[in-house]
């Protein structure tokens, strides 16, 4: 992906190294303004469509802050039921009507490959926020984002990275993206551990496997792995036919401290996309594990909207006026001394 303005971001297999390394280079400037140091309107005028026809809370919140904080405005369209699709509309004809109210798009829809579907009818660019258990491309980003400046910490980068990912592996959008994402770079070992059922997708296997990446697979975790993160993911309820079924899971993997330390480095880095169960009979991370300085989960969602306005700025092509259009904040939060 050599040029964003004007495109939409469907997939991460848009991305090669040189376009994720100008996202983060971007991301890191928009530090100041998310911490609310300082102002951009660099977008003021501008509108976001924000359309969310699953339930969300992080990603769609995420993306309308990160769009505020540049200077628009947003829209929102949430749940289907209060949608023109309920009355059988297509996507189709729903993306050339609201790509005329917005600038750009965020959607979430519950199918595969809805979102792409969608972008044919769009006037503007449309950024997918997850379509179904396909693909979930700025949650991708955002953690691979994340995880580097993790190892940045202990002076690694990401060539060389050993990265657990445990749980709902079959559908996890998010590890789907995050693996896509990590084959692009060299050495890397991946360690999957979920039950059968659950396991990571063939398509999926087959493209870690052709990048000449190390693969562990395992229905459970043994002995101490030598992890530089571990990510964690929940089962993924509303993608099983049943409630029942998706109780024979719940609960599996449960990360606590004394698990951590069991089968994991001391530094080892803890991941999860959110939200995280934590009701008894899942309680995926333990509330013992809140007081771990190397629990990452909320560094991740900070970094998210980083990243989103990155990705609105460069699709938009005003990356490189942000500072044109600086100012003072009136509004000063005890984040602007972070």
């Amino acid at each position: 992906m050599s040029q964003f303005t004007g495109n939409h971001i469907l997939s991460v297999d848009q991305f090669d190294r040189a376009a994720i390394e100008k996202v983060f280079a971007v991301a890191t400037t928009m530090q100041p303004y998310a911490r609310r140091q300082k102002r951009t309107t660099v977008l003021d005028g501008a509108i976001l469509g924000n359309l969310f026809f699953e339930p969300s809370t992080r990603t769609r919140v995420s993306f309308g802050t990160a769009f505020n904080l540049l200077g628009g405005e947003v829209r929102e369209t949430t749940g289907m039921s209060s949608s023109a699709l309920a009355k059988g509309e297509s996507l189709y004809d729903t993306a050339r009507v609201l790509s005329g109210y917005s600038d750009i798009i965020a959607m979430r829809h519950p199918a595969a490959g809805s979102v792409a579907e969608f972008a044919q009818g769009s006037r503007v660019p449309v950024i997918n926020g997850g379509d179904g258990a396909n693909e979930h491309p700025t949650q991708a980003l955002l953690d691979l984002f994340t995880i580097e400046r993790e190892l940045q910490y202990e002076g690694k980068g990401i060539d060389g990275l050993h990265i657990a990912m445990i749980g709902d592996l079959r559908y996890g959008r998010t590890v789907h993206s995050l693996s896509r994402l990590l084959c692009l770079y060299k050495n890397i070992h991946f360690t999957l551990v979920s039950p059968p059922e659950l396991a990571m997708p063939p398509a999926v296997i087959e493209a870690i496997e052709n990048a000449g990446h190390r693969l562990t697979i395992s229905t459970r975790l043994e002995g101490t792995l030598d992890a530089d993160i571990c990510y964690q993911t929940r089962i993924q309820e509303e993608r099983f036919e049943s409630q029942e079924e998706a109780n024979r899971y719940r609960g599996k993997f449960r990360l606590n401290q004394s698990v951590y330390t069991k089968h994991f480095q001391s530094k080892t880095v803890i991941m999860h996309p959110l939200p995280r169960d934590s009701r008894a009979e899942a309680n995926e991370l333990d509330n013992d594990l809140n007081q771990n300085p190397n629990l990452a989960i909320f560094r991740q969602t900070d970094n998210g909207v980083l990243v989103r306005m990155a990705l609105f700025a460069l699709t938009l092509g005003v990356d490189h006026l942000l500072t044109s259009y600086e100012r003072g904040v009136i509004w000063h939060s005890n984040k602007s001394s972070e």
